[in-house]
């Protein structure tokens, strides 16, 4: 039986590498990752959404800085993680931000549960206000909807 500690390493590096072989090799084939930019089943969907961070932030970088090693079910950490805004980035109403070119600094945690030396759930929380607000988006009253 592997090191679940050693998976999750794995991960950290092959984020900082944007190296998309490596990092679904961590992943079972029927993995799910839940995260602020939504839910991904499985390698397809979950390698296209690490695509799409890597597309955005070319210079993303992950730093954990707190590993919860008295937790072995499910596997925390606490992050940092920056970059620098080129690519295109799917926000929650559907639509894209091109690239702004503005650096990003955002806190997050996430949680693993791993099975079988591999990555069968994967958890990311962090504020998107705080991502969303470093691009220069702002939040907006709603309008009523006449009716």
């Amino acid at each position: 039986m592997s090191d679940p500690w050693a998976v999750k390493r794995q991960l950290a590096d092959a984020l900082n590498e944007h190296d998309l072989e490596a990092l679904l090799d961590t992943f079972s084939p029927d993995a799910v990752l839940v995260s602020p930019f939504g839910v991904a089943e499985g390698h397809e969907q979950i390698g296209w959404m690490y695509e799409q961070i890597f597309k955005s932030f070319p210079d993303f970088q992950l730093i954990v800085w707190y590993e919860a090693v008295g937790c072995e079910a499910p596997l925390m950490v606490e992050w940092t993680a920056t970059g620098t805004h080129l690519g295109p980035i799917l926000l929650p109403d559907g639509g894209e931000l091109e690239g702004t070119g503005r650096p990003v600094t955002f806190r997050g945690t996430c949680a693993s549960f791993i099975e079988d030396g591999k990555i069968k759930t994967h958890r990311e929380y962090f504020d998107q206000l705080e991502l969303y607000t470093q691009l220069g988006l702002c939040l907006t009253q709603a309008t009523e909807a006449s009716g």
